[in-house]
């Protein structure tokens, strides 16, 4: 991957100028991530990985959306099992990155592009912004936020968020200390954080971001396999789980069983 715009993607823009690489979801209008922008991510992950002078990696979006998560028809049930072991993938990538990783975003932050920010290093975001786990409107739960969520926010206001879907404005988000700043405009925060960083030294920085982690990786690998497994073998066994799915896609009202 050489320095300047990376342009072998089609569901994401790469940008790099080190000691930062940016990655931008490209997937109008709102950003859906589906299995070819998951592989996308790995992908680059994997090449920023291997560059000892990049020291942090950027994850943006459009400025309609940063992403409003999981493309719905990838939830089905011939394909969730390998949908989220896709997406899992992307997000064990950004938690096992040595280099500081900064969420910047604006507008819809919903689902698994929230979990994607959520487990960022760094997140800066417009007081507009949105952000919010849906899934439970559609009889499921997003995994990575039910293990994670808690330590961020408390678990009472994450019970509400996974539990009821309630949403966050960006002003509420920084309040309860789901982002670092908010800005109109969150590119500025961004680069002054962007500044800090240029002035370490990136193999310093990975070994201290392996250190400060070093407790929660225990807890957080453990915690997902688990969800994941509650996932395939208890929710995807209910009705409720498919009628969620298939009214989404049939755009009508669920019809709930309790099943």
């Amino acid at each position: 991957m050489s320095n300047a715009t990376q342009s072998d993607f089609s569901r994401i823009t790469v940008e790099v100028r080190p000691p930062v690489a940016r990655i931008t979801l490209n997937h109008p209008p709102l950003n859906v991530i589906d299995v070819k922008m998951m592989d996308e991510l790995r992908a680059v992950l994997e090449q920023i990985e291997a560059r000892s002078e990049l020291a942090a990696i950027v994850f943006a979006g459009s400025e309609r959306a940063f992403s409003s998560g999981v493309e719905i028809a990838e939830h089905t049930a011939e394909k969730i099992r390998d949908t989220l072991a896709a997406f899992h993938s992307v997000i064990r990538s950004v938690v096992a990155s040595r280099k500081l990783t900064i969420a910047s975003v604006r507008r819809h932050c919903l689902g698994g592009g929230a979990e994607i920010a959520l487990v960022c290093d760094v997140a800066y975001a417009s007081p507009d912004s949105v952000w919010g786990f849906p899934e439970i409107k559609l009889a499921c739960y997003p995994p990575v936020a039910s293990v994670a969520l808690s330590a961020i926010v408390g678990q009472k206001l994450a019970a509400e968020m996974v539990l009821t879907g309630r949403t966050l404005t960006g002003t509420e988000a920084l309040a309860a200390g789901l982002v670092n700043g908010v800005a109109e405009d969150p590119e500025t925060l961004v680069q002054e954080c962007i500044q800090r960083v240029s002035q370490l030294s990136p193999a310093a920085l990975a070994v201290a971001k392996k250190a400060f982690y070093a407790w929660d990786a225990i807890h957080f690998d453990k915690g997902l396999a688990k969800a994941e497994q509650i996932y395939f073998d208890e929710l995807m066994k209910t009705a409720d789980a498919h009628e969620g799915i298939a009214a989404f896609m049939q755009r009508r009202r669920p019809n709930w069983t309790g099943k």
